[in-house]
């Protein structure tokens, strides 16, 4: 069977006390939602040496359902798998929405405890139909980007690369006002960390730059070329963004990376077949209109 694993429940406290601890700042933005992670494993166990086919997998099952029911979510993927954050406070209708397909568990002091609408049935109002979404532009730079990982053990080997990259050799934030509309190039990097597994993802020029006998890609090599979803800031109280581009590529069954940040999304999607992902969003723009 497949099952809906809600990892991070019982750490949720260890988090709030992270984001406490950091000093207060004018320059920091928080986000008022607190957000719960979910994560989509099949027969109760993930494969972590393998890439997943990200957001493709799940578009039909997870992300169209709470779409459908008015339900925001952020999208990660990484090399091994992908997660989805859904808001707390819209924790009842995500159970009660996808219960019918998924069996249900809480992690606690690491163990997986099974979940019934009735454990949250408290409170739970059945959501009113959500009007048409709003079809946001798409742009597609001509960066090309590679999907890592490394060896935890290596990653003292590239840790002050890591550094450079992150925090010093990026040029000024991309300006909404400035920009043309088709970008040419835009600058993009992504790492995470989650329980011991590292993902990055860099454009090809970035990577040259590290060692490659560090960095474990899949057995092709393939790149990927980006989508970005929004002209401007999204926000986090719109539902159906990360829809607007998961359910048309699964439908034609190309895989993609969706990575929902701060201000925009970006799905990354396999090099050659970015003509055909175009002509499909642009499609679904048309349609919508």
């Amino acid at each position: 069977c497949v099952r809906l694993w809600r990892a991070l429940w019982s750490h949720l406290p260890q988090c709030l006390l992270s984001l406490a601890e950091l000093p207060p700042s004018e320059f920091m933005q928080v986000a008022d939602s607190t957000w719960l992670v979910l994560s989509v494993v099949s027969n109760g166990r993930e494969a972590p040496g393998c890439q997943a086919t990200g957001v493709t997998k799940i578009a039909r099952s997870v992300i169209a359902p709470l779409a459908e029911h008015h339900v925001s979510v952020l999208m990660l993927s990484t090399y091994q798998t992908d997660f989805i954050l859904v808001r707390e406070r819209d924790l009842p209708v995500v159970i009660h929405t996808l219960a019918g397909e998924f069996d249900i568990y809480r992690e606690e002091s690491g163990e997986c405890v099974p979940v019934t609408c009735d454990d949250v049935s408290n409170g739970f109002l059945k959501p009113k139909p959500p009007a048409s979404p709003t079809l946001h532009p798409v742009q597609s730079p001509q960066t090309r980007f590679c999907v890592l990982t490394v060896a935890p053990d290596t990653l003292p080997a590239i840790a002050t690369m890591l550094i450079d990259v992150l925090f010093y050799s990026h040029g000024p934030p991309w300006d909404a006002a400035t920009s043309s509309q088709d970008l040419d190039s835009i600058t993009f990097f992504s790492f995470s960390l989650i329980e011991g597994y590292i993902s990055i993802v860099m454009d090809a020029e970035t990577q040259k730059r590290f060692p490659s006998d560090l960095l474990l890609t899949s057995s092709t090599g393939e790149l990927w070329r980006m989508v970005r979803i929004g002209g401007q800031p999204l926000g986090f109280d719109e539902c159906g963004i990360v829809a607007q581009i998961a359910e048309p590529l699964a439908a034609a069954d190309i895989s993609a990376y969706y990575i929902s940040t701060f201000n925009f999304d970006h799905a990354l999607v396999p090099e050659e077949g970015i003509a055909e992902v175009i002509q499909l969003l642009q499609q679904r723009q048309e349609s919508g209109r």
